[in-house]
């Protein structure tokens, strides 16, 4: 989700060559769905999963978030998770492990995890 990261140039991807799915946190429950699709409909046999230095999901806890999107007047559910992580590397790592163990994606999918740099630009593979 964060503007600051263009995927192409990060990964050397042209245009066309990749789905990318951007949400806060690069969080892999929120983009299933859009995983899914993507495997099944479009045909695509590979997940990188990218998190970055810098993110905002790290500074806030569900809390948090609830309570200053109620001070600015926003209404949620109860219970809803923000999902936030308080450590980059683990939160890649559980998010690879979520994919990899999940009934609903292709068997035999490559799936990595990844964190990107913000300030040089330059990503590394978490393993």
């Amino acid at each position: 989700m964060d503007a600051r990261i263009d995927p192409a140039a990060a990964f050397g991807i042209a245009l066309g060559d990749a789905h990318v799915i951007r949400n806060a946190g690069g969080n892999a429950r929120d983009a299933l769905r859009s995983i899914i699709i993507s495997q099944y409909l479009m045909g695509r046999r590979e997940i990188v999963l990218v998190k970055h230095t810098g993110c905002r999901m790290l500074t806030f806890s569900n809390e948090d978030a609830r309570a200053a999107i109620t001070a600015n007047g926003g209404k949620l559910r109860e219970g809803f998770d923000f999902q936030p992580f308080p450590e980059l590397e683990s939160a890649i790592r559980d998010d690879v492990c979520f994919l990899g163990g999940n009934d609903s994606l292709l068997e035999g999918v490559s799936t990595s995890g990844w964190l990107y740099d913000v300030v040089t630009g330059r990503v590394r593979r978490v393993p």
